[in-house]
């Protein structure tokens, strides 16, 4: 079969990431508006997963996600079993803005809703929409966090009438001051610790539509499990933030962290420091990626700079607390493990086991 690329799925960063630098750098000119307050930004936000403003006692976090293409993989697969998956649907639209807060060691505490339809037609579906709401619902009980509120507008000609557009914004709290992670105490030393991702989450999703327009069977075709490709996608995105907090209690407080959504593995040397990143180990690669990997005839660099590959957060501790962090990860429902350490040395990510590496180019993400 024809390999399929990222771009030819119609996701192309290298067009995307200026947008982001320019956005970032007109963001930062407006940051003296908040003396008014008398509060100030915590300029070392800039270009995280989450912005940081100094309250005096606390640093209030916030940042806005959403859910992009995998609503289309759920309404393909009712078509196939009957169900909504609108439950998943909506763990997966809350996961991607907590579990983007909670890198910068903020404590969620509201989730806002934002569903755009192509119609008020959209929500005559009682059971898609229960289930919605449920899911979305329980989605925030699991974090700990209220759910504030949403915006539900009807965008005819924006968004196609019989589809809609999943969002989610969190602010959370860090509290004590102490928790915040922006990665100032990251060096060489510290240890890596990757937790497990549950598939493909909500990014990789247009190239998995684009494979599944050229299965015979689709979405329906069979994975060596039994699984169809559909169900597999369609498993949500694991929530991070009882991680997160299980270590705040523990006493243990990552020197930096990182959300694996958006460009796979590289966005392991998000922070600006110099530095190699090296792994040894990797985590177990769930099924539904290495067939994607296989069937769009990506090799190893394609794969894991673009999707998570097993791999949905990483923990970077000091090497004394990483078996520790592991244990508690596991303990939250979340395998774990310590798969590499942090060097001196240029701005790199190592995966070793492949003979793969991402130097600082490939990923430009800050302003």
């Amino acid at each position: 079969m024809r390999k399929i690329d990222y771009r030819e799925a119609g996701v192309d960063y290298g067009k995307i990431d200026p947008l982001k630098v320019l956005a970032q750098q007109a963001a930062a000119r407006t940051a003296d508006n908040l003396r008014r307050h008398g509060l100030s930004e915590v300029a070392a936000s800039r270009g995280e997963s989450a912005h940081v403003v100094d309250c005096g006692d606390f640093y209030l976090a916030s940042t806005t996600e959403c859910l992009g293409t995998k609503a289309l993989v759920a309404d393909a697969m009712r078509q196939v079993t009957g169900r909504t998956y609108y439950d998943a649907i909506a763990q997966d639209t809350v996961a991607m803005a907590v579990n983007d807060l909670i890198t910068v060691g903020a404590t969620p505490v509201t989730v806002q809703a934002y569903w755009a339809t192509g119609s008020s037609e959209w929500f005559d579906d009682a059971v898609r929409a229960r289930d919605l709401v449920e899911g979305w619902r329980r989605a925030c009980d699991a974090c700990g966090a209220v759910w504030g509120g949403g915006e539900t507008p009807a965008l005819a000609g924006v968004v196609a009438a019989d589809r809609i557009d999943l969002a989610a914004s969190c602010t959370g709290l860090v509290r004590p001051k102490a928790r915040l992670t922006l990665g100032d105490r990251l060096g060489p030393g510290d240890a890596i610790v990757l937790l497990a991702s549950s598939g493909i989450h909500a990014n990789g999703v247009s190239l998995a539509r684009k494979l599944a327009e050229r299965l015979p069977t689709g979405y329906a075709t069979r994975l060596p499990s039994g699984a169809t490709f559909g169900d597999a996608l369609l498993a949500p995105t694991v929530l991070y933030a009882p991680v997160t907090e299980a270590l705040a209690a523990a006493g243990i407080v990552p020197h930096y962290q990182a959300n694996i959504t958006g460009h796979g593995w590289r966005k392991v040397m998000r922070h600006p420091a110099t530095l190699t990143y090296r792994f040894h180990t990797l985590p177990e690669v769930p099924e539904v990626l290495r067939f994607l990997q296989r069937e769009t005839g990506g090799d190893d660099r394609a794969a894991y700079g673009n999707l998570n590959m097993g791999a949905g957060y990483a923990l970077f501790v000091a090497a004394a607390d990483a078996a520790r962090a592991a244990a508690i990860a596991a303990a939250a429902g979340v395998p774990a493990v310590v798969a590499g350490a942090v060097e001196a040395g240029p701005r790199q990510v190592v995966l070793e086991p492949l003979g793969v590496t991402f130097a600082a180019g490939d990923l430009h993400l800050r302003a």
